[in-house]
């Protein structure tokens, strides 16, 4: 549709220019004059269009003619030699035209792939930066619409390889999702060519449909609906860089995640291999233990005294108990990995706690000597009991278990301003310093502690209950020899407030 601005434009610059050469006529020559009535041709090629500035070269070529060249306002021509300056004139205007519109286009052409090649970096850096399929193909989706001003929908295939609608711009009509338009993407999904409105197949398609295709593998189809417009070259290069671009981030996503499952497949693999391992191997020893002792209390009642069946029972409940704390850390493992893990919260006292583990860990501390140091008024914390007994009985175990017969193992208690902190602290081989952070992680086992029996699951624990109550637990190498494990509990201010009435009510007792 023509614009009638720019003629507008164009008829009162020549009439209000014909007014002010009309009255400085007697200072300028009539070549002067003509040159002067270039200046709304210029400005109309420039600021308005090419037939703009043609329709300004005719209309000051008339006024020209009309007002200045004798006889004065009359058309005609007195000197036929005007006849060949008004077609040097039109000549000159008409390329002059025409020169300044090719300019303005190409200057057009410039912005619009600046702002193209704008669009496809910041595509390109956001899409970087996105790491969910979905997230990514939205995103992609809506950028597409904007650089087109068209609808957008994107085709991805689903497990069985059957391309289904994945992603639309946003505010789109039902548009792509028909039967027929699914047939066209399929058709493009599997011979990884592009079908549509300018493309060479299936021309007679409202929609442009292209594969997203990168290093001879098909991940989608992106269609966009041009409507009842041909896409400019422009428009078809834009395009096809902005499919590049998506299908380029959906590779990268889909081979992440093909290497998350392929790590997962393997880390499973080595951790059921780490399992089978470790169980079948503590479980055996403390088997074989039971079932010997029980053997020889069945066979040969007769020959052991009452002192020896003792020690034969002890072994046997030593083994069962070793049993029990493999099972149980196993499962406790299970529990924390798949979330089943919740907190039964309610207020524990740190005196109480550590009486319970002592009394269960006492039937296999054999020689070694338990101390505990604590204030005489510590504060109460809110907590699941159970578990942190839990986590308390498998730090002291494991502090007994590597410490020589006849040492001391040491527990301490202290608060301070926001948390309760709990040591314990053996005089065993201690701890290099490559392994203070691994001994949290699953099934590790240092190297200098390979030949005592153990699964590394009871640390692994420990830091999951204590992290449960929003904790904190480390290892670290004792001063003069030894490890040990420091664990802090926060208080809140519900904490802080029911201890100090705690020791109020003391006070007044």
């Amino acid at each position: 549709m023509v614009q009638k601005r720019p003629y507008v434009w164009v008829t009162l610059s020549i009439i209000l220019l014909t007014f002010i050469l009309k009255w400085i006529v007697p200072f300028f020559d009539l070549v002067n004059i003509a040159l002067m009535y270039l200046l709304p041709v210029l400005v109309s090629a420039v600021y308005g269009s090419k037939g703009s500035s043609f329709y300004a070269a005719g209309l000051g070529v008339l006024a020209f003619d009309f007002f200045f060249v004798p006889p004065q306002l009359s058309l005609t021509v007195a000197d036929l030699r005007y006849v060949v300056s008004f077609i040097i004139f039109l000549s000159v205007a008409a390329l002059t035209g025409s020169l300044a519109a090719r300019l303005k286009k190409q200057l057009e052409y410039a912005r619009q792939r600046e702002a193209h090649t704008a669009s496809l970096y910041a595509l390109s850096k956001e899409m970087n930066a996105i790491a969910d399929i979905h997230a990514l193909l939205d995103h992609a989706a809506l950028q597409v619409s904007r650089s087109t001003e068209s609808e957008v929908v994107i085709y991805l295939p689903d497990s069985k390889d059957e391309l289904e609608l994945a992603a639309s711009s946003p505010g789109s009509s039902a548009w792509g999702r028909s039967e027929a338009e699914m047939v066209i993407a399929r058709w493009v999904y599997r011979h990884g060519v592009r079908a549509g409105k300018g493309a060479e197949k299936l021309r007679e398609s409202s929609g442009l449909y292209i594969p997203l295709r990168i290093e001879e593998k098909t991940y989608g189809v992106l269609g966009v609906n041009l409507r009842s417009a041909m896409p400019s070259p422009e428009t078809a290069r834009l395009l096809e860089a902005l499919t590049e671009i998506a299908a380029s981030a959906i590779a990268r996503l889909k081979l992440g995640e093909e290497a998350r499952l392929a790590h997962l497949t393997a880390e499973s693999e080595k951790l059921r291999t780490a399992i089978l391992d470790s169980v079948s191997h503590e479980l055996r020893t403390p088997l074989a233990t039971v079932i010997g002792s029980a053997t020889a209390l069945i066979e040969g009642d007769s020959l052991f005294s009452k002192a020896d069946r003792m020690d034969l029972l002890a072994t046997i409940r030593d083994g069962a108990l070793r049993m029990n704390r493999l099972v149980s850390n196993l499962l406790g493992m299970i529990r924390l990995e798949s979330g089943m893990l919740k907190l039964r919260k309610k207020w524990c006292d740190i005196e109480d706690l550590l009486g319970v583990v002592l009394q269960q860990v006492q039937d296999f501390q054999q020689q070694r000597k338990l101390l505990v140091h604590m204030p005489d008024h510590v504060p109460l914390i809110q907590g699941d009991e159970v578990l942190l007994e839990q986590m308390l009985v498998n730090v002291v175990s494991n502090a007994i278990k590597y410490s020589p017969d006849g040492s001391e193992v040491t527990i301490e208690v202290h608060a301070e301003a926001d948390s309760i902190v709990i040591s314990v602290r053996d005089r065993g081989m201690g701890l290099e310093a490559a392994d203070q952070e691994r001994i949290f992680d699953k099934f590790y086992r240092a190297d200098r502690t390979k030949h005592v029996p153990g699964t590394g699951l009871g640390l692994a624990i420990c830091k999951g209950i204590v992290e449960l109550h929003d904790g904190t637990i480390s290892a670290g190498p004792a001063p003069d020899q030894g490890t040990i494990i420091t664990i802090c509990l926060p208080l809140s201010d519900e904490n802080k407030s029911m201890s100090m009435h705690s020791e109020g009510e003391m006070k007044n007792l």
